[in-house]
This record gives structure tokens, sequence and C-alpha cells, in this order.
């Protein structure tokens, strides 16, 4: 009987035999080149093994050749290359090593061990020995005395070299020059350590805020506000601020971020104790590369007492103004008072003297006259206290004022003896000044010094000097002088020399208080017997800003 086979089994074992035969030529293709790769691989190790031998073996000859050239091997290399043997004596180095180190192999032994820096030897034993160890040594650092004794930072990276059987018996490495980088590093490194003991040591509180957060304080910081540096940490600067105005923090915040390299702004700050203090703010943003905000500098000066200080003088300044005012108002009413009776008085004494002249007897009438004359004193005196409260405190109004006709109306305004003769050299100046308070200052002086010539022949001259800042004058006399004990003193309300009659001792005083509104200086050079100079300046800027 013939065996029936099912035909759908057969269709299926067809099928994986495909697959196998398919996987089987996969595998076969697969392992032809892995061979393919093997062989290439191990060619490459033999070749560079070979060539590993080939450098060794050249390495080995130079070794034992003490005096090969290396002209030919090293003409690549820039920097200085060495080859040394066991006990660090130099067999042969290239030319840019001889330029560095200042030796010549051909000429004289060279131990490079004696090169190394004292403060050196015990790291560079204990490198080399790793050299030995491990066979090879990476940027290993040092300082060296090279032949004219100057220091050499240098970094050298070095291997061993070894004979056939595989016993080391030399190194050979490349030196690299690092003193100006080390002096760089070092400079860097003392200008950080400089840098940290001032801000260590300033007064001002200084912290670094990266993110919103405080970073990094300085101590003068965290004892302004209380908090330890690690407690800053935990803190934005806003949290340690009182903010009254919302949107004017917002615009202060604002503005570092639209570009602004520096803010600045007075803030209320909050103590850990829950006091706070007034302190002047500065903030600086550190921007990278691309104008990003990498962190930012926050500086705080505590100004509470300033503050403090500057409102007591505004209350100062608000009580003096009213002070002065009624200063002012005081003194015209006590003119007023005052002048009233005197005026009466010396109107009595008139009327007196013509009315009983014929019944008075000489004595009488110089009696009545002396009381006029004590009467017209006592007003100018009166006049003379008024015009001095007046001088600092009241209003000035600027305008331009022709020196030079200030003169003249002097000259016609006051009394000035037939004997006596002002002039003025050289043209004076138009300045920008009050008017009033320019007519007091030089017909105070000058007055002054025609009431005490008693030559024959009287001389006052004013004259002028233009000066970088300030205007000079000179008011130069031949009177009898002042006593140099009188200098200073004369330009104190009530000091007088000379006839008391002539003066009420406040005229001198007034120069001195209106020259100090014009931030002047006033001073006097006298000789008795021979003359006087009134010497005055008046600033410049100040007489433009009136």
């Amino acid at each position: 009987m013939v065996p029936r086979y099912n035909s759908t089994l057969f269709k299926m074992d067809s099928k994986e035999v495909t697959l196998l035969k398919r996987a089987l030529e996969r595998q076969k293709l697969a392992r032809i080149q892995a061979e393919k790769i093997l062989e290439t691989k191990s060619k490459e190790l033999y070749d560079v093994s070979r060539h590993l031998k080939a450098a060794n073996s050249k390495l080995e000859n130079l070794i034992n050749k003490k005096h090969s050239d290396l002209s030919d091997s090293f003409m690549d290399i820039i920097d200085p290359y060495v080859i040394m043997d066991m006990e660090y004596n130099v067999i042969t180095m290239n030319d840019s090593a001889i330029d560095f180190l200042g030796y010549d192999h051909r000429k004289e032994n060279l131990n490079v061990g004696r090169l190394v820096h004292s403060d050196y030897i015990p790291y560079t034993l204990q490198a080399f020995q790793t050299l030995i160890e491990v066979g090879s040594l990476k940027n290993y650092r040092a300082k060296i005395v090279v032949k004219n004794k100057t220091h050499k930072y240098i970094q050298i990276n070095c291997s061993l070299i070894y004979d056939t059987e595989g016993k080391p018996i030399g190194s050979h490495g490349i030196i690299r020059d690092i003193s100006q980088e080390t002096e760089i590093k070092t400079l860097l490194s003392e200008q950080r350590k400089q840098l940290s003991i001032i801000i260590d040591n300033s007064p001002l509180g200084i912290a670094l805020k990266v993110d919103g957060k405080i970073t990094k304080a300085n101590p003068s910081f965290s004892n302004l506000l209380g908090y330890s540096q690690n407690e800053l940490k935990d803190f934005s600067l806003q949290e340690l601020t009182v903010c009254y105005d919302e949107d004017k923090c917002n615009e202060f915040i604002d503005s570092l971020d639209n570009g602004s390299d520096t803010v600045s702004l007075t803030k209320e700050y909050i103590r850990k104790n829950g006091s706070t203090f007034l302190a002047k703010t500065n903030i600086s943003a550190v921007r990278d590369e691309q104008g990003t905000i990498e962190y930012q500098v926050v500086v705080i000066e505590d100004i509470t007492k300033e503050k403090e200080l500057e409102n007591q003088k505004e209350e100062l300044l608000t009580e003096l103004e009213s002070s002065n005012k009624n200063l002012q108002e005081y003194a015209h009413i006590v003119s007023h008072d005052l002048k009233s009776p005197l005026r009466s008085i010396s109107a009595l004494a008139s009327w007196i003297k013509e009315d009983y002249h014929d019944k008075l007897d000489e004595a009488g009438q110089q009696q009545l006259s002396l009381m006029q004359e004590k009467v017209e004193s006592m007003d100018k005196l009166i006049q003379g206290i008024l015009e001095y409260s007046t001088a600092n405190s009241s209003q000035l109004k600027s305008s331009e004022v022709d020196l030079n006709e200030v003169i003249s109306t002097i000259k016609e305004t006051i009394f000035i003896p037939d004997h006596v003769t002002v002039e003025v050299p050289e043209k004076l100046p138009t300045i920008q000044a009050d008017r009033t308070k320019m007519q007091q200052l030089f017909q105070n002086i000058i007055g002054n010094a025609v009431a005490h010539i008693e030559r024959e022949v009287g001389l006052v001259q004013v004259h002028f000097k233009n000066n970088k800042e300030h205007y000079h004058f000179i008011i130069e006399d031949n009177g009898v002088g002042i006593p140099e004990e009188y200098h200073k003193k004369i330009f104190q309300i009530f000091q007088s020399i000379g006839n008391k009659e002539r003066s009420t001792g406040i005229g001198l005083s007034i120069v001195k208080k209106i020259v100090d509104r014009y931030e002047g200086e006033v001073w006097v050079d006298s000789e008795v017997g021979v003359g006087t100079e009134f010497q005055f300046t008046l600033k410049k800027s100040v007489l433009n800003e009136q």
C-alpha cells in the first residue's frame, strides 16, 4: 500500500527549509565578513606593534648613543624635548630645550633633578616614583632654576623608555613653559584675596543676588539685618524690604530687566528683630555675553542717622527762617520806636537853642549842641543795627551792577573831606549782584577810609583783579593805619578804633556779612602811620546763581 502524504504539511516543511537555507547563507556571509575584519584588525595590530618596536628601538639606540644628533629626529618639535636616563642625566635634547634651560648637553653634563627648586623636590620625587610605577606622567608641574638663575614654572608630560627585555632604561618628555600662566593665576588669586578682604571689612552691606535669592553676603550686610549668611539664603531682597508704592517697586525691578546696569534708591529694610532702618541701595547687574543677567550685586548703606540729622537740619532751618523773620520785624519795630523819641529830643533841643539863645550862656549852648550830636550818633547806631540785622537775611535781588556807577554814587552820597580824593585807577567790572548790598559793601569801606585820613593830602584808591573763580577788590588809603592786633577784631560788631564819634562799630561787620553771603573772604593789611588796604573777594559762581 502506497503511503499518502499530507500536502499541507509538505508545504510547511518546504518553507522551513527555505528559511533555514537563507539563515545559513547569512551566517556564512557574516562569518566571511568577520574573518575579513579580523584579518584587517590583526594587520593593523601587527603594524602598530611593529611601529612601537621600531620607535622603542630608535629611542633605545638614542639612549645608547650619547652624542647623537637630534636635528633629524626632532626637527618638527617646537616645545623643549628632553631624553634622560633613570638617574635624570640628560642624554640628548632639542634646540628648544637648550634655549629654554640655558644648558647645552653637548658641552656640559646636565642633571635635570638638580634644576628643580628646593620647594618642589619632595613632590618631584613622588611624581617620578609614579612614572616608574605607571610608565607615564601627565601634567607634572614644578618650579625650576635655569642657568641664568631665573625661576621658571613648567609642565611636563613624559613616559618611560624600555629595552628589548621590557626593562626601563630612561624617559623622554616635552616641557611647556607655564611661568606667565602661573604668574597670572597667582596675581588673580592675590587680587581675589584682597578683594575678599575689602568686601569682608567694608562698612557697606554687600550681597550677591541670583535668580532673586541672596546667595552670599558680607559681614556688614548680615549685621545690618541681623541674619546669618545661611539664614539670608532663604530670602529674596524684596522680602527684607518695605514697599510702600508697589508700582514704583516694580518699575525699579523692571529697569534692570530692561537693560539698565545700575539702579539706585532709598529703601526701608526689616531686621530679624522686626525693627527697620533706611538704607541707600545700589543694585548693579552683571551680564553674560548675550546680555542676560547672571547675578546682581547689592550694596546698602544705613542712612538712618543721616536722615534723622537731615530732618533735624530742615527743622532748624525752618525755625531759623522764622526766627530771622521775627528778628527783622523786631529790628524794624525797635528802630521805629527808638528813632521817634530821638527825633523828638533832637527837635526839642533845637527849639530850646533857638528860643532861649539869648538866655543861655555859652556853656548851655554847648550842652545843647552836644546833646544833638549824641542824638545823631544814636540815630546812626540804630540805623546800623537795622542794616546789620538784615545784611545776612534779606533776599538778594540780582541785577547787572556797574561798580563804576556804584563808586560814583558813593562819592556823591557820603561826606568826603576836601583834602581827601577817591580814585578808581582802572575800570571796574559790571557784575550780577544785589545793587543795595554792593552799595553797602563799598560805601562802608570807603566811608571808613575817608574818616580816618589825617594827612594834608588824602587818597583812597579802588583796585580790581579778575581771578579765575573770584573778583578781587582792594581799597587802599593813606590814613592813620590800624594796629595789627585789631586786624581781625574790626570785622566784629561794635568794634571800632579811634574816634568813637566817627564810627558806630557796625559798618565793617556788615561788610563781613555781605562778603560771606557771596562766599568770599575779607581781610586787612595795614601799617600804623602809613595806610591801610582793605581786600575782599566775591565768588563768581555765587554771583551768577543769585
